[in-house]
């Protein structure tokens, strides 16, 4: 099972990074370059998972799964989201088939852009 208690506390560090000196914190570095840089990031870890899992090597595969979790966090609090939020949408998810759940975002943003043509705006 997942420890959301050190998930929270690295999400409530990385939102206080925000603040911090971008000389000092690679985080605030991350923030000060702007979400290009970290999507940037986020996708070089997701190739590193995808490697080291093609690779077989357990252990890396957990370092290079953590590096990517971290760095989606980065993403998430850049964007004032944390991982509460994630952990919302878990619960929201849990019990529910995924293709059922598919099916239901893709009938919320099928909804979501009519409302936006009916009002006269581009979808």
């Amino acid at each position: 099972m997942i420890d959301l208690e050190v998930l929270r506390r690295v999400s409530q560090t990385l939102m206080e990074r925000k603040a911090a000196d971008p000389d000092q914190s690679y985080v605030s570095s991350l923030y000060q370059k702007g979400t290009e840089a970290i999507l940037k990031k986020v996708a070089e870890e997701a190739a590193e998972v995808i490697m080291a899992a093609k690779d077989g090597d357990r252990l890396h595969l957990v370092w290079e799964v953590t590096d990517l979790w971290f760095h989606t966090l980065v993403l998430l609090a850049h964007f004032g989201l944390s991982v509460e939020d994630v952990a919302a949408e878990f619960r929201r998810r849990e019990g529910v088939s995924g293709i059922d759940e598919k099916r239901s975002r893709l009938a919320t943003a099928a909804e979501a852009e009519s409302v936006v043509i009916a009002k006269g705006g581009k979808a």
